[in-house]
């Protein structure tokens, strides 16, 4: 019988497939580049795999793209026809696949739950819901989820530093830094190229405002990440807002073009528009501009992008980074016809429509008001929101940016209670992160 890294039960039609599986879902939990590919070549010679389908479906969704949702409807569609032949658990992956392809995320992430209550060493449930919780902007569940399966969990497992780095992350992002950094570093101290560990202690060292300790950090584990994915661009970014933080603003425009926005390396150019990339680059050049620094014509590639995915809303917290794109390129018919789209996506019966409608999209609009002189329509237009707006995913220091663009319309409107409030988000004080800086005062 062929088994996952963790020992439960596979409806490979080979060992051959079944070690492909593995190998596949290895690569996902450790970030690490081609970590599609064993899967995807065994899937081509050998597609009567139930479990490997709905990891083949899975890994095309996380990556928030409508493009690719055919493709992992299909796969969706192969695991259903076969699960009749597939384990109980499996039928609920196959099960949960379709959901999520459809829209439902909620039932998604029900299924997930139901998968890890039955089985709790289910490496893949645990992760997918981890991953969503995230982007839906749910701390308190990200963590209450690590803490379900945890005790079922021990260092003999595969992905023990995968369980340790995703409970560091989920305390870092509900204000426990202490035990965040100490898991976090117990995750690196058991493989150095753990990126998610690496990662978990970057927010913490971000939000704690010990910037100088932070870059030692990311400095000290830069060789480990040659095998790394995109998320490697990522860590690059929280470098930049470290150095950001110490006033050096020359820094991170060398980052943005020799790291986590460089054009022509392979990483960048196998997925051009993906959207944590997008996230760092809007967020980064918004900054640099805040500060004064003059960032060339670098918005337009940006803008060429979020003007191809017009009508694409699956990441909420993208649709704000694209907007802001696109009036930096100065293309106000562009941000009309994203608004256009966001309001048909927000009216459909998809799960994460109420976050399009209700607070990405009013969030838009006052963009394009700032954006047409109208910053008092903007902040009556935010003043709602403001609350909400850690709904739309991202993580505290994501989220900064959209605070620094509140703060920005505030100040134009000439709102000074207004720019108060838009120091936090959500009643969030950070700690060590951009609502501390004396740039409020000074920019």
């Amino acid at each position: 019988m062929t088994v996952d890294l963790h020992g439960l039960a596979l409806s490979a039609p080979s060992d051959a497939a079944g070690a492909a599986f593995n190998e596949t879902l290895r690569r996902y939990l450790a970030y690490e580049i081609e970590s599609t590919q064993p899967l995807f070549d065994a899937l081509a010679a050998e597609p009567d795999f139930a479990m490997g389908q709905c990891l083949k479906g899975y890994l095309l969704l996380l990556g928030f793209k409508q493009a690719l949702v055919p493709v992992a409807a299909k796969a969706a569609a192969q695991a259903q026809r076969l699960s009749a032949q597939a384990s109980p658990r499996e039928r609920l992956h196959a099960e949960a696949l379709s959901a999520w392809v459809g829209g439902k995320i909620e039932r998604a992430l029900a299924l997930w739950d139901q998968i890890q209550r039955e089985h709790p060493t289910d490496l893949l449930a645990f992760r997918l819901a981890h991953f969503n919780l995230f982007w839906m902007g749910r701390p308190q569940a990200m963590l209450a989820s690590v803490r379900q399966v945890r005790p079922h969990w021990h260092e003999g497992l595969a992905g023990w530093g995968t369980m340790l780095a995703c409970e560091a992350f989920a305390l870092e992002e509900c204000g426990h830094y202490e035990q965040a950094e100490r898991l976090g570093r117990a995750a690196v101290a058991l493989d150095p190229a753990d990126i998610w560990g690496t990662h978990a202690i970057a927010h913490v060292l971000e939000m704690q405002g010990r910037h100088a300790e932070g870059i030692d950090w990311l400095e000290g584990l830069r060789n480990h990440w040659a095998r790394g994915s995109n998320l490697v661009h990522h860590l690059w970014w929280h470098r930049s807002l470290m150095h950001l933080a110490q006033g050096d603003t020359a820094t991170p425009m060398a980052l943005y073009d020799t790291r986590f926005r460089k054009l022509d390396s392979p990483l960048t150019q196998a997925q051009p528009d993906l959207y944590i990339d997008v996230q760092n680059a809007v967020s980064a050049l918004y900054r640099l501009e805040h500060l004064g620094v003059q960032t060339g014509d670098r918005w337009r590639e940006l803008a060429d992008h979020a003007a191809s995915r017009i009508g694409d809303c699956l990441s909420p917290f993208t649709l704000p980074h694209f907007m802001l794109a696109l009036l930096a390129d100065g293309r106000e018919q562009s941000a009309r016809e994203m608004l256009s789209a966001m309001r048909e996506f927000g009216a459909s019966e998809d799960d994460i429509a109420p976050q399009v409608a209700e607070i990405a999209l009013p969030l838009c609009e006052a963009m394009v008001q700032v954006h047409t002189g109208h910053a008092q329509s903007a902040i009556d237009q935010l003043r709602p929101i403001l609350p909400r707006l850690a709904e739309l995913g991202g993580s505290h220091a994501q989220q900064e940016v959209l605070q620094l663009f509140c703060y920005r319309a505030a100040r134009e409107a000439g709102s000074a209670p207004d720019m108060d409030a838009a120091r936090t988000i959500s009643g969030r004080n950070f700690v060590g992160g951009w609502a501390s800086r004396a740039i409020y005062a000074t920019h």
